[in-house]
Order: C-alpha cells, then structure tokens, then sequence
C-alpha cells in the first residue's frame, strides 16, 4: 500500500509567520513586520477605543499605523504564547502577553492580547487584535498614543486605507 503525503507549502506556515513577526517586533523592524503583510492585508481592532480606527486596509495604512510603535512602547518579550490551529490551516488564533514599558513615562507595559491571524501564500492578509485599552492606558498616564486617537485618522467605525501595492 502505498500513502501519500501532501506536497509541503513552498511558503512559511501561519504559525512561522506569526512567530517571525513577534521576533522583528521586538527587534523594532517595523518595516520588516510590515514587509509580511499582503499589498491589500486587513488589521482590525474589534476593541479600539473611540477615536482610534477599527480596520485598517492596506500595507501602506498598516505601516502608517505602526511606523511610530516604538517610540511608544519598548516590547522586552513576548510570554505565555499559545498557538491554536484552526480547520482553515492559513488561519491561527494566539494567545500572548506583551511585555516592556511605556517609554513615555517609563512604567510597565503588561499587555494580554488575543489575535486571529490570517496568512496566505507567507503574507499576513487578516490581522484581528484584541487587546485592553484600559491596561494600556495604565502605563501611559491615560494618553495611549498607539491605537489611540491620531492624526490624519478616520472618524470610529471607519475604515483607514492605504494605497495597496
């Protein structure tokens, strides 16, 4: 009897994806994090707080979002990971908790987050982040610069788009 075995993906699987994403995130690459999206990749906030978009579309308006991230929040580790595969082998949900400071004010930066991960041919194409806005605005002194209101961003409930090349 002969078996046989799916041929394996030329491209990176979800979860190895996602895990090199947390590496360049910690190395403050935002451009290579964002070189893993999809020209037309969606990041959404299902929390967001008011003011801050809900969806972003579009590498450019991905990268737009996080080009400052850094300056705001210095990410030490990211802990208790836990990868949950799902039927659809593209998509992953994780379970995380990111650590650091708040450069502004130097306090502890303690983030759970939950984060449904779609990726396709090694390229992010959905990103949903559930993350707490109230422990962010902990350890900013209630300013939460990232995923907060910004300048130049859609109305809550909007869509933000970028140019998709």
């Amino acid at each position: 009897m002969t078996t046989t075995h799916p041929a394996p993906s030329a491209h990176p699987s979800a979860t190895d994806v996602f895990t090199h994403s947390l590496d360049l995130l910690l190395a403050k690459d935002i451009d290579g994090w964002v070189a893993l999206w999809a020209p037309d990749g969606v990041f959404e906030f299902p929390f967001a707080l008011p003011g801050a978009p809900h969806r972003l579309v579009g590498r450019d308006a991905v990268r737009g979002y996080m080009a400052d991230y850094p300056d705001h929040i210095d990410l030490r580790s990211f802990e208790d990971l836990t990868v949950h595969r799902t039927e659809d082998p593209e998509t992953i949900v994780v379970e995380l908790r990111g650590t650091g400071r708040a450069v502004a004010t130097g306090r502890p930066f303690d983030m759970p987050y939950i984060q449904v991960v779609t990726v396709h041919e090694g390229r992010i194409t959905r990103f949903r982040d559930y993350w707490n806005g109230a422990l962010a605005a902990d350890a900013f002194d209630g300013e939460i610069p990232v995923g907060g209101p910004r300048t130049g961003n859609a109305p809550v409930g909007n869509t933000l788009a970028g140019d998709a090349r």
